[in-house]
């Protein structure tokens, strides 16, 4: 964990918590978690919890990665541990965590004057980055990390050649299928970001095998010292911590494996990664600099969406949140993010057909690489939608905790009128449209006369009232 406080324009760190949990060592083969690795994450929070618990919510961001992405079952252990910590937790896709450490590293070491490839081997996976400045252009994740490879190929501590070259070899495989386009892409500086590699410098400094960062020799020389030592335990380097020496053998195979496949010659080691990517990520939606707004406006010019009719749906949208935020207790600007990120959106599935366009345009939106978005938030976009028109069920909010359902559901409600009031693809002047909500009733009130003036609109509504009603909301217009 890091703590930081923005001071003229920069971050000024004030705090590091670190805690080796392992949480990926817990991970089973049917993808559960064990209850003493849940444990020990739980407490680990609720010690970070005590740091952070008075700062406001916007202030705070913590994120879960591989193990969280593939654990099963997970929402009760999701449940404990933010209650533990006293703030939400998201957890976010591997190209998402591949952007946000290029940012922390970006941030964290001056511009080489060229590409930067970037390598940050977590528990589970590795990032590949490449990127110029503070813009990242390749972005992959690949499930191998320091853990998962120490559990499968060192699992009783042991460190034979065999094994090493076995490791190797299999993460070899994980990079075959990205190794040519990353070589070909090119970089002028190679940086790793990752507790292993800071381990590994470490380790190659102490011993003089290199005298500036990681080379391909030294590496060679530190694979051949593991297996000497032959057992973890017997593995003895001063600035190896405890927590550290149990996984290194796997560390040590995958970035073996990085060097090789993309024929590295030396790396250096960065400071920043994920937590500091972290921090710029969330001081720019501080400063209203959040990249989700331009990952938004990619999404919908990749898909064609027709600009000028999201803009009319968005105009009344927001309008009709204007006048129900207190009512239906929203939070006028997260809700008005979220209608128009839905609005500028919702008609992306027409891009394969417009019979069911509203699954199609879900689909696109839940399972395309959306840069800023967590995992929860990625699903909540494809839910409204999902939801924006037609049968409306509370089973399709399934996808999205329990506590989101209620206002997920209001924010769908208004997404459909706004869409249905703009079916024509018309501007209209709603002005003076007034509207009321108390609990799950929402009365409409057209101007006089409008409701006659648009009897195709009236029509809608009156089957928009039987949608609504199978969700226990009740419509009245007039």
């Amino acid at each position: 964990m890091i703590v930081a406080r923005e001071q003229d324009g920069q971050l000024r760190v004030l705090d590091r918590l670190r805690e080796p949990v392992r949480l990926a060592a817990g991970l089973r083969e049917d993808h559960s978690l064990d209850p003493d690795a849940a444990r020990r994450a739980i407490d680990c929070l609720a010690r970070f919890g005590q740091r952070i618990r008075d700062l406001a919510p916007h202030n705070v961001r913590a994120v879960g990665t591989n193990t969280l992405r593939k654990a099963q079952a997970s929402a009760g252990f999701m449940r404990e541990a933010q209650a533990a910590l006293g703030h939400p937790i998201e957890i976010i896709s591997g190209i998402e965590e591949a952007r946000l450490i290029h940012l922390g590293v970006a941030h964290s070491l001056p511009d080489p004057g060229g590409r930067r490839l970037v390598v940050d081997i977590g528990g589970g996976s590795t990032e590949l980055i490449i990127g110029e400045g503070y813009r990242p252009l390749m972005l992959e994740s690949l499930y191998m990390g320091c853990v998962s490879m120490s559990q499968r190929f060192f699992g009783d501590g042991t460190v034979t050649k065999t094994a090493m070259r076995e490791a190797i070899l299999a993460a070899r495989l994980e990079l075959q299928p990205v190794q040519r386009a990353y070589r070909e892409a090119g970089w002028s500086q190679a940086t790793g970001s990752s507790g292993t590699i800071r381990a590994v410098r470490d380790i190659v400094l102490e011993t003089g095998w290199s005298d500036n960062g990681i080379t391909s020799d030294s590496l060679k020389r530190l694979r051949a010292g593991l297996v000497e030592a032959g057992h973890v335990d017997r593995i003895a380097f001063e600035s190896l911590g405890n927590d550290r020496r149990p996984v290194l053998p796997g560390g040590v195979a995958v970035l073996s494996a990085v060097f090789q496949a993309l024929k590295i010659k030396r790396m250096l080691h960065s400071s920043g990664a994920l937590r500091e990517g972290l921090l710029y990520d969330l001081l720019g939606r501080i400063h209203h600099e959040d990249i989700r707004e331009d990952t938004v406006r990619s999404l919908a010019h990749r898909y064609q969406c027709d600009e000028t009719q999201s803009r009319h749906v968005e105009s009344t949208a927001l309008l009709l949140l204007e006048q129900v935020t207190d009512d239906w207790k929203l939070r006028r600007e997260d809700a008005g993010q979220w209608l128009r990120w839905a609005a500028l959106t919702h008609e992306t599935g027409l891009v394969i057909a417009h019979n069911q366009y509203h699954k199609h345009g879900a689909y696109l939106v839940e399972n395309s690489d959306l840069p800023g978005f967590s995992l929860r938030d990625q699903r909540l976009l494809a839910t409204l939608v999902r939801t924006h028109r037609r049968k409306l069920k509370t089973a399709m909010l399934a996808l999205l905790p329990e506590s989101m359902h209620q206002t997920t559901l209001r924010l769908a409600v208004l997404l459909r009128l706004a869409v249905l009031l703009h079916r024509d693809r018309a501007a209209h002047d709603l002005g003076g449209l007034r509207v009321r909500c108390k609990d799950e009733r929402i009365t409409l009130a057209f101007p006089p006369g409008w409701l006659d003036d648009h009897a195709l609109t009236q029509a809608d509504l009156d089957v928009e009232k039987k949608y609504l009603k199978a969700v226990g909301i009740k419509l009245v217009y007039s």
